[in-house]
């Protein structure tokens, strides 16, 4: 039996001063898992976040740090690494005693539950590699919308336009049968819905199922 309300700590791997922007993600999970309550950090000094090995390597020990402090510190009961690379949550695994739930491969699992046949749509030129770990043939196609090098560019007035221009692209050439978005900004533009009215495939938005994970782990 579940205790009735969880604390989860959800580290945002951009340096956002915006605070609005910072618990969107927790609000987010808040909204559809009620027994979850969300505190937001972002790592510091990355502001345009995780997009390549190099930033993702810079980030890597600011979360540890913050996730490890979050735990430590401010008792919760779970961790959520908003990036769907899953950056650092194979070592703060090792670190602390509370579940760790990465994006990319909450996105991943969730959409195999879906269908045999998954296209990823990120930021990056490849999917993140944990993801393609867990999908592993039943990848079929990859897509990034062009002229989008950082979460940032999604944010911009063109963003979510490219963003749908690719994803149709991505469905015609891969004949998927469900999208796992790669890139956790998708959740901050709030385009999964509208995607799934757009091609009419079931599609995975990773921090809601990063939400599902922590949900199903502490309530189990």
């Amino acid at each position: 039996m579940g205790k009735g309300k969880y604390w989860i700590g959800l580290i945002r791997v951009v340096s956002f001063t915006d605070e609005a922007i910072a618990n969107l993600h927790g609000r987010l999970i808040e909204e559809r898992f009620s027994t979850l309550s969300v505190v937001s950090r972002c790592i510091p000094d990355q502001p345009e976040g995780i997009y390549d090995d190099a930033t993702e390597a810079k980030a890597v020990p600011k979360i540890l740090e913050l996730g490890t402090q979050l735990v430590e510190k401010e008792g919760v009961d779970a961790l959520i690494v908003s990036c769907a690379a899953d950056p650092g949550v194979e070592e703060l695994r090792k670190r602390v005693k509370v579940p760790v739930i990465g994006a990319g491969s909450a996105a991943a699992s969730l959409a195999l539950s879906y269908g045999s046949r998954v296209g990823t749509l990120g930021i990056t030129e490849e999917t993140p590699e944990v993801m393609k770990r867990i999908l592993g043939s039943h990848l079929v196609g990859e897509a990034k919308p062009t002229g989008v090098k950082t979460t940032l560019d999604l944010m911009k007035p063109e963003g979510k336009q490219r963003v749908f221009a690719t994803c149709r692209s991505l469905v015609e050439r891969s004949a998927c049968q469900v999208i796992a978005l790669a890139c956790t900004g998708m959740s901050t533009i709030g385009v999964a819905k509208e995607l799934e009215g757009e091609t009419g495939l079931p599609v995975i938005d990773p921090v809601l199922a990063s939400g599902f994970c922590t949900w199903f782990f502490l309530t189990r």
